[in-house]
């Protein structure tokens, strides 16, 4: 229990760090630009301590949950005093309020990236070719030889019947043969040679390879019943061996392609799953019901802190590192999303603006001016209000009826 509890702590002051790692991104790239930053803060609610350097003041609030970065005149209709006026973000080029904008998704990309590079040199990166691993175009390399085959349906499978046949043992396969062929039918797969067994019944002839010698061995191929009616069988199972492995480890150098790759991976299903989204909010509601709740369905920090406590408790760091990078490759793009008032919904904000004026070059007419992001109010207000209600939803589901990893 006690672990449990670290990893749930531990877990959300990752949370807490790349939030405030985030605004600091913003900070960093207004400051290099010489916009006026007049506060960055760690935390929300009252002040509990503060210092301050040059025209910004840095300091810690009460609620350790993220953090905020205050640059003056991010809009045109932001207040700003006389002496802030001349450096009031919305005066400066399109491109720099871009790298701005963009800087705190930036920021959780690069934790991300990080995570994976620190992985791929210590721990290792998962290997992603098992997603696509066929094991009927593996070489048919026998891993074990059973006692015996039983039918699908028997009482019991972990104990051979007496009368239980047992072929391939009987007639000496042993484990690390490869099998070339059966009555002269080439098997070039483990797919192959499944195929040809079902189809077979009685005594067949099994060329193997073991070792640097051919043999030639005898089976009684035994009938099993399944689902499809009898079939063939002789009682082996794959070679682990076959498979790549679960793990890739690199080296410093050659961690970095590794990292770029798995990035470039796990960016693909972030993005997959914010599209899918909005179809397994029902779920969630089932959830919170007392339903079953499928463990692709969203989830909150609430949800993710339970996760990374499970992690801990098992060792599986791993995974706890896993899903960290995750978080963070999610937020970044989600943040993205051209809505207001995430960062992505200003910067569509600014390439409007841009286009717009390009287009009134065009016709011989002057730059319009800024936006209004009063006339925006509206659709603003509407994504507060499903984004608020979809938090209270994924929270309420992972505090009722939490997604957990297997015992």
């Amino acid at each position: 229990m006690l672990a449990w509890i670290l990893g749930i702590i531990l877990f959300a002051l990752g949370i807490c760090v790349s939030i405030a790692l985030h605004e600091a991104g913003h900070m960093g790239a207004a400051k290099m630009f010489g916009m006026r930053v007049r506060r960055y803060f760690i935390g929300f609610g009252p002040t509990i301590w503060s210092f301050r350097r040059g025209d910004t003041e840095y300091g810690l609030k009460a609620i350790p949950a993220g953090g905020f970065c205050d640059i003056a005149g991010m809009t045109a209709l932001d207040e700003v005093t006389a002496e802030e006026a001349p450096r009031a973000m919305w005066r400066y080029a399109t491109w720099k309020r871009f790298v701005v904008m963009a800087a705190g998704s930036i920021t959780h990309f690069i934790i991300g990236f990080i995570i994976l590079y620190l992985m791929a040199i210590s721990m290792g990166l998962p290997n992603l070719d098992l997603r696509n691993f066929d094991s009927n175009t593996a070489r048919p390399l026998i891993g074990t030889v059973n006692d015996c085959v039983v039918d699908k349906n028997s009482e019991s499978t972990d104990e051979c019947p007496p009368d239980a046949a047992a072929p391939a043992k009987d007639a000496g396969l042993r484990p690390g043969d490869v099998v070339q062929s059966i009555d002269d039918t080439p098997t070039p797969s483990w797919g192959d040679m499944v195929r040809t067994v079902e189809g077979l019944s009685g005594p067949a002839e099994f060329v193997v390879r073991r070792g640097s010698e051919t043999v030639t061995l005898t089976v009684d191929v035994a009938q099993v019943s399944t689902d499809d009616g009898k079939v063939g069988a002789i009682g082996v199972s794959l070679s682990q061996d076959v498979l790549p492995p679960p793990v890739n480890h690199y080296s410093a150098g050659d961690g970095v392609g590794g990292a770029v790759s798995f990035t470039g991976e796990m960016f693909v299903g972030v993005w997959n799953g914010i599209l899918a989204f909005p179809e397994k909010i029902p779920k969630v509601i089932e959830a919170i019901g007392g339903g079953e709740r499928p463990d692709d369905t969203p989830i909150s920090v609430v949800g993710a802190s339970i996760i990374g406590g499970d992690a801990v408790e098992r060792g599986l760091w791993e995974l706890f590192l896993l899903l960290l990078a995750t978080l963070n490759f999610f937020v970044g793009v989600f943040n993205l999303l051209p809505l207001l008032p995430l960062d992505g919904g200003h910067i569509a904000v600014l390439f409007y603006e841009k286009v717009r004026d390009w287009l009134r070059r065009l016709r011989g007419k002057p730059a319009g001016g800024p936006v209004d992001y009063s006339k925006l109010s509206a659709v603003t207000m509407v994504f507060i209000l499903i984004g608020g209600a979809v938090v209270l939803l994924t929270v309420t589901a992972d505090i009722v009826n939490p997604i957990r990893l297997p015992q």
